[in-house]
């Protein structure tokens, strides 16, 4: 009895899938292989959108006009607006928001996060509890620590900013407009608008080097 249960569940979760998918294909929407793509039935779609294979679209998700998602991404619960793109290998999740011209690139995480407009996180991040302003740009591997095991803490990246790769950004921390950080920093405090904020051990070089 279990097993025709099951077998009943998933033939009535490929139909409502199959419905999803032309409902999303008649209002334009280009599903670039649609038996891979998996939606809910209160996503909202603007207009000229491409899906690429392999990604799931969870409930309550806005997307706008222009948009490209890249295969394997998994967005819930959050907006797209005009111009974004996302993927491939992107997770989007609740109470996240992608202004205009925003990209979110390979194996990046955003949580509950805004992505200001023609901002980038082009690959290999992590962005929780974090507001990001216009034209930021954050390197690869970037992290912002905003657990501290008690609570949630939030970072603030202002417009223009510039963060380097490999930099952890322990919340509740501000990162100033127009402002640098050099790539490898842990950054505790706030940075001031048009600084460069750089932590970072000296390198050591020993000559004629030969192991004992």
């Amino acid at each position: 009895m279990a097993s025709i249960n099951k077998k009943k569940k998933s033939l009535i979760e490929k139909y409502t899938q199959e419905k999803l998918r032309n409902k999303a294909m008649k209002l334009g929407v280009t599903l670039k292989s649609p038996e891979t793509v998996f939606l809910s039935a209160d996503t909202k779609f603007g207009k000229n959108i491409t899906i690429h294979p392999y990604v799931m679209i969870g409930q309550k998700v806005k997307i706008g006009s222009d948009v490209e998602i890249l295969p394997f991404s998994h967005i819930e619960n959050a907006t797209l607006e005009k111009n974004v793109r996302v993927g491939p290998f992107s997770r989007i999740r609740p109470g996240s928001f992608l202004s205009k011209g925003s990209r979110v690139g390979n194996f990046v995480e955003v949580k509950k996060s805004r992505v200001g407009e023609n901002s980038k996180i082009p690959h290999l991040s992590y962005v929780g509890d974090t507001s990001i302003g216009k034209n930021a740009n954050i390197g690869a591997g970037t992290i912002t620590c905003n657990y501290d095991g008690k609570k949630k803490n939030k970072t603030k990246i202002l417009d223009g900013a510039f963060i380097g790769s490999n930099t952890a950004l322990v919340a509740p921390v501000k990162i100033g407009k127009g402002s640098i950080v050099g790539a490898g920093s842990v950054i505790t405090k706030n940075v001031k608008d048009k600084s460069l904020a750089l932590t970072r051990a000296n390198q050591i070089e020993v000559k004629n080097y030969k192991r004992k």
